[in-house]
């Protein structure tokens, strides 16, 4: 039976199910075209209201996934991050499945969408729609990103120790710029500040010289208007938005000049022409998704450059702040001797929802994550642990329970990154036949993808699954006061457990024992779709407990509208993923959630005992 024939039966299905309950509003049209197994509250598209993303029904959403993928950064499979479209439908239904993600920052190359000046390839626009549909047919976000690092590879020789992605090769010939050199340098990073080719070429691309930026926003737009034509409009309702520039630096700075004032007068008019052609092209709808000052929050104080966007005034809802995180002193092996703890990253993600807030918009934070083997990557579990902890909350563990009206709002995430191919690359570093790079990323010797293929060809996390697939608030109906989950991943052996249940709550902790549990505390809002949480594959319905002031449930049934306040859904795209939906009734009323996968079947009494618990709680720290 044709796709298109197959989603209509489906559709009818469940548009037949709503109508039979009272007071949900009919589908629409639209609902059409949407992937498989969507409700009539999926597939709206995102704006920013209040510095939250919210879709057509007024939710509050998080966006959680991974960068797909740095494969674009190679030229193996000519810029694209999969060699073929049943790759990339591979990994996205993989994504779904075993990463619970509902977003990608999707990458994308200046150098192949614009090999020769001035003309756009429209043969590489074809293909890199054709991978994104895989991403959008499986219900999943994208955010596209014109990705660069240390501005070209084309200013790099053959013999280099390093190499770089970005722009093409006709930009990077247009400065004659110096033989690269990065001197004694030990991590590729160090050419951003150190190799005064990429330092120039930096330089060259923000001043405009030889017109380089305003080529660069023609092909952008092109591709925005390309995209717009070619992606069907339930599936362009799917676009979040675009991240312009990736990790923009300013190569060095004028006369007079800091790092505070290249953002206000260099990179902050950059973002406002580039806002005008997502204009032109059509994405009038939808924000950019604005990086400030590569260097804004290093954490190594030698590292530490002034900015965050700090004097461009407001934002507003047609920009979302944009920044990365990783942490160098772990990465260094030098400046940070053990590994991550409870609340370790705390300050530094409260200081992303700081900046977001003080400009009037939503945060995401666009790259995180930590090395997969080397010298360093004993850290990675307790290092990413401690990060999806500051994404949930601002509070650290030890202290949620007493103060968990500080938590903040969840920030939304993308971690770098999702390579099919991990280990199993045929890259020829800078086009050097006798350097052909196989292992890790592929790429300046990295290794931080979560997946590989196995020798059968199917995707594998090289990560805890506890790890990334994470419950937590995908939509909130009306404002997200407090989350907080305890994944109880491991270090090897070792279940890392940093927010255990108080004993203060003593029918909560038996209920929660050593399973892993999330808590969403939320005041509701005036429409009438439900609040989501992703529930983990690994949290299968039959022992999932949820335990909220609107009802408690053990195996929650399926979901048929209002009267099932808890149930379960799949979650859009087919891809076997499923949501817990939680239905209120009311507008400016306060709620909760506790969720666990406590194996064995309650009894009433405990649950009615873990829910007075959890209601005086709630009401005396909200």
């Amino acid at each position: 039976m044709p796709n298109i024939r197959v989603r209509l039966l489906a559709v009818l299905v469940v548009l037949s199910g709503f109508l039979a309950v009272a007071g949900l509003p009919p589908a629409t049209a639209a609902i059409s075209a949407l992937p498989a197994d969507s409700l009539w509250f999926d597939g709206a598209p995102l704006t920013v209201q209040g510095g939250r993303f919210t879709d057509g029904q007024g939710r509050e959403i998080v966006l959680r996934g991974f960068n797909v993928s740095g494969e674009t950064k190679l030229e193996e499979n000519g810029g694209l991050p999969f060699a073929s479209v049943a790759d990339a439908r591979k990994s996205a239904t993989a994504l779904r499945a075993l990463g619970g993600a509902n977003t990608v920052r999707f990458l994308l190359s200046w150098a192949h969408a614009e090999p020769v000046r001035g003309q756009a390839d429209t043969g590489y626009l074809a293909a890199v729609t054709e991978q994104m549909r895989a991403f959008l047919d499986a219900g999943i976000r994208v955010f596209p990103d014109f990705h660069q690092d240390l501005y070209s590879r084309h200013l790099f020789n053959s013999g280099s120790w390093y190499t770089g992605d970005g722009a093409p090769k006709w930009a990077a010939d247009a400065g004659s710029y110096p033989a690269e050199s990065c001197g004694i340098c030990l991590f590729w990073g160090q050419n951003i500040t150190q190799n005064a080719a990429v330092r120039k070429a930096q330089y060259d691309f923000w001043h405009n010289t030889y017109g380089l930026q305003d080529a660069f926003l023609a092909t952008a737009q092109t591709t925005m208007t390309y995209l717009q034509q070619h992606l069907g409009s339930a599936e362009f309702a799917n676009i979040a938005g675009f991240d312009p520039y990736n990790e923009p630096y300013a190569g060095g700075y004028d006369s007079g000049q800091t790092s505070r004032t290249w953002e206000k007068d260099l990179l902050w008019p950059f973002y406002e022409r580039f806002r005008a052609r997502m204009d032109a092209a059509g994405w009038q709808d939808k924000p950019a998704f604005v990086e400030p000052n590569l260097f804004w929050n290093a954490n190594i104080s030698t590292q530490k450059q002034e900015g965050g966007l700090l004097d461009v005034g407001t934002l507003g809802p047609r920009y979302v702040f944009n920044t990365h995180f990783y942490d160098q002193k772990a990465i260094s092996g030098i400046l940070m001797w053990g590994k991550a703890a409870d609340g370790q990253y705390a300050s530094d993600f409260a200081a992303v929802r700081d900046r977001a807030a003080a400009t009037g918009t939503a945060a995401v934070v666009g790259e995180f994550g930590h090395p997969l083997s080397g010298t360093v990557s004993d850290k990675a579990p307790t290092v990413l642990k401690a990060m999806y902890q500051a994404l949930d909350s601002r509070v650290p563990g030890a202290g949620w329970w007493t103060n968990p009206a500080a938590s903040g709002p969840v920030l939304s995430g993308t971690q770098w990154q999702w390579d099919l191919y991990n280990g199993r690359h045929h890259e020829l570093m800078n086009g050097n036949p006798d350097k052909v790079r196989t292992s890790g990323d592929a790429w300046n010797d990295e290794d931080l993808s979560a997946v590989r293929l196995d020798d059968s060809g199917n995707v594998t996390l090289r990560q805890d699954t506890r790890l990334l697939d994470r419950l937590y608030p995908s939509a909130t109906a009306g404002t997200a006061l407090a989350f907080t989950y305890e994944d109880r991943s491991r270090d090897g052996s070792t279940t890392l457990t940093w927010n255990p249940v108080p004993s203060s709550l003593p029918n909560v902790a038996k209920l929660v024992g050593p399973g892993r549990y999330g808590l969403l505390v939320w005041r509701s809002g005036a429409g009438s779709a439900p609040t989501e949480l992703h529930l983990p594959a690994s949290f299968p319905t039959a022992s999932t407990t949820v335990v909220s002031d609107l009802g408690t449930a053990h195996a929650p049934p399926a979901y048929t509208g209002a009267a099932t306040p808890v149930a379960v859904a799949p979650e859009p795209g087919g891809t076997g993923s499923r949501r817990l939906l939680l239905t209120d009734t009311d507008s400016g009323a306060l709620h909760y959630a506790l969720v666990t996968d406590a194996a064995t079947a309650p009894s009433a009494d405990l649950l009615s005992a873990a829910r007075s618990e959890l209601a005086a709680w709630a009401s005396a720290h909200f």
